[in-house]
């Protein structure tokens, strides 16, 4: 059956090369692996010793996150995190593959949305839409989105692939998925995306995703930047794990969980806000710090840059002997 209504016909857009767009940011801003950090906080430290005990015990320790991790030039100290067995897991949203794919091929990335949103131009850039390709070969592959764009990434030869997340995951063996909403990402705008291969692969990851949260007894699960995508998609995951570990005896209950970002909360963080505050809608605060700890877990707060952040924790994590 045919819809009654119009669909936008994307064969009339014009993408321009990547090469002619101003970036915002690049190679130069990135921080290095070791990168100091003042950022200081009492609660730092809880989280790594958190994350070497689930270590030693074999638990899942997940990294969740948001595209500004990567625009704040975090990348390399994710890395490094990965390569010293910090994480099982690492869980992206589709922002973070565009720039995690511009800074591999191009050593830049980041438009100006102010600008090119008014020449009609913000997103439409030929390179990037490759990632279309790559995704449409990962739905008929059977390999997961993140999967997929780490391992080309890794076989690209493009010059900069050593800050590439995706590639570092998919090297060392670590699941990247990347949990996508459709229409939220640049490269949806393009003729060459396919909704229901975006769809296939993302929910491919979804599902690997909940695959590690069922080893989330006695781990880690840590949101860096992600308000939306990193609570939710966490949420569902974990209702799946709880459902099939009670039927099998076993507990999902008790584990750390750490929000890092920069909104202000107010009050107890343990404790939901009421639904008349504007904060009670912070989705991190009432199902990542609340709600999925209350019979058991623990769970901290880090109002920070993530620049700052994201250095600060992986200075505590060496502090505690993880090498």
């Amino acid at each position: 059956m045919k819809s009654k209504y119009e669909l936008f016909d994307r064969s009339r857009l014009k993408l321009l090369p990547l090469g002619e767009r101003k970036h915002d940011m690049d190679l130069g801003y990135l921080l290095a692996a070791d990168a100091p950090s003042d950022y200081v906080h009492p609660d730092l430290r809880a989280v790594a010793s958190a994350i070497q005990g689930a270590k030693a015990k074999g638990a899942s320790r997940i990294l969740m996150m948001g595209a500004h991790v990567i625009k704040m030039g975090a990348s390399r100290v994710v890395i490094d995190l990965l390569e010293r067995g910090a994480f099982t897991h690492v869980a992206l949203n589709g922002a973070c593959t565009i720039h995690d794919y511009e800074l591999a091929r191009a050593g830049a990335s980041t438009e100006s949305v102010a600008r090119y949103i008014r020449e009609g131009q913000f997103g439409l850039w030929q390179e990037t839409g490759l990632l279309n390709d790559w995704i449409r070969e990962a739905a008929d592959s059977g390999l997961g989105l993140g999967e997929n764009l780490g391992r080309r990434l890794v076989d690209s030869g493009y010059p900069h692939t050593d800050v590439s997340i995706l590639a570092a995951a998919y090297r060392l063996n670590v699941p990247a998925t990347v949990h996508v909403g459709v229409g939220y990402d640049i490269i949806h705008e393009h003729p060459n995306c396919d909704g229901a291969a975006l769809g296939e692969a993302s929910y491919r990851d979804f599902l690997i995703f909940a695959r590690t949260v069922e080893n989330l007894e006695g781990g880690v699960m840590l949101d860096f930047g992600s308000a939306i995508m990193g609570p939710e998609v966490y949420l569902k995951a974990l209702a799946m794990a709880r459902n099939v570990a009670r039927q099998e005896g076993r507990e999902i209950r008790h584990f750390t969980t750490a929000v890092f970002d920069m909104v202000r909360i107010g009050g107890d963080i343990h404790k939901e806000l009421p639904k008349t505050d504007p904060g009670y809608y912070f989705r991190p605060h009432k199902t990542i710090l609340v709600r999925t700890v209350a019979d058991g877990g623990m769970s901290y707060y880090f109002q920070a840059d993530h620049r700052a952040s994201v250095a600060a924790l992986r200075r505590e994590i060496l502090l505690q002997g993880l090498q």
